[in-house]
């Protein structure tokens, strides 16, 4: 059972989400918040699986309190689900360490797979959404040409940050490489300090552009 928590300012709907997603058999709904802060103050007595966040609301925005959950709770997985697709609030949420940003208007099979998704450790862009980081990714100017980029890394550690690309997760990866999940950890560990990266969410976006 995943177990879900949603949060957005409009109580129509949270209540909408929740009736919707309460017809999967495999999802729970075990709490709601009306902002950020109160998700904030929330998550250590609901202890969600996922957590799904708007962007604007009153009292702490969803970036803010993306960013809280995730110092406190790093292995908490938060899925932004909102109207708002400009530029800041995508490269924001990504960077302050969701696993994935859909827009409300997205079909609830679409939403549905996206949250299995990321329990799996995926990280979920919608089909609007991926074009848009992508290019801001791409766009400084003073960015590493990929082949100065690559030569920061060992050939293993490349082999493992293309599987990270893949949404691979580290038992994959090792049966894979044929090595231990604690070796993988080790390079993961590496590979994030060497691109200053908060978590692998960043790390396989950076992958999937230069590789």
């Amino acid at each position: 059972m995943i177990r879900l928590m949603l949060v957005d300012d409009q109580t129509l709907i949270r209540q909408g989400l929740a009736s919707l997603l309460s017809l999967e058999d495999d999802f729970e709904i075990v709490g709601h918040a009306s902002h950020g802060a109160e998700a904030v103050s929330l998550i250590d007595t609901l202890t969600p699986d996922i957590i799904l966040m708007d962007i604007r609301m009153p009292v702490m925005d969803g970036v803010a309190a993306t960013k809280a959950i995730r110092e406190r709770h790093p292995q908490m997985k938060i899925l932004v689900l909102t109207t708002f697709d400009e530029d800041e609030y995508i490269v924001q949420a990504m960077q302050a360490g969701a696993s994935g940003y859909l827009l409300k208007d997205a079909p609830t099979e679409q939403l549905a797979a996206a949250i299995r998704s990321v329990n799996s450790g995926f990280t979920q862009l919608g089909p609007t959404i991926a074009p848009k980081l992508f290019s801001r990714l791409n766009a400084p100017s003073n960015a590493q040409p990929k082949e100065d980029a690559q030569s920061m890394f060992t050939g293993r550690e490349l082999e493992i940050l293309k599987l990270l690309g893949q949404g691979k997760s580290n038992k994959e990866i090792a049966q894979t490489l044929y090595i231990t999940e604690g070796t993988v950890k080790n390079h993961i560990t590496k590979i994030l300090s060497l691109l200053n990266a908060r978590d692998r969410t960043q790390a396989a976006l950076w992958a999937q552009q230069n590789l």
